[in-house]
């Protein structure tokens, strides 16, 4: 389960060979989301503010995502992207 990113109480991964389609997983205590990559759509439940934050924080690193995504499926290693500041 790769990192990929840690801010504000919040931890991203992703996972090796995970079903389409691309996503990562967000934490944040003990509450857990998917969220697709390309539209945003999110599974599980988040408080409100860290749902925002996720959501800005993957509108601000699209590429990246998809270029970690693309990594995961190859099994290779993937590039942290910077928190959210």
């Amino acid at each position: 389960m790769p990192i990929l990113s840690r801010f504000l109480g919040i931890t991203i991964v992703m996972f090796y060979a995970d079903h389409q389609p691309a996503h990562f997983h967000a934490r944040y205590g003990d509450a857990e989301l998917l969220v697709e990559i390309e539209t945003g759509l999110v599974q599980g439940a988040f408080p409100p503010r860290a749902l925002r934050l996720v959501l800005e924080w993957r509108d601000l690193n699209l590429d990246a995502l998809r270029d970690d995504w693309r990594r995961c499926q190859n099994h290779q290693p993937l590039q942290p992207i910077p928190p959210l500041e």
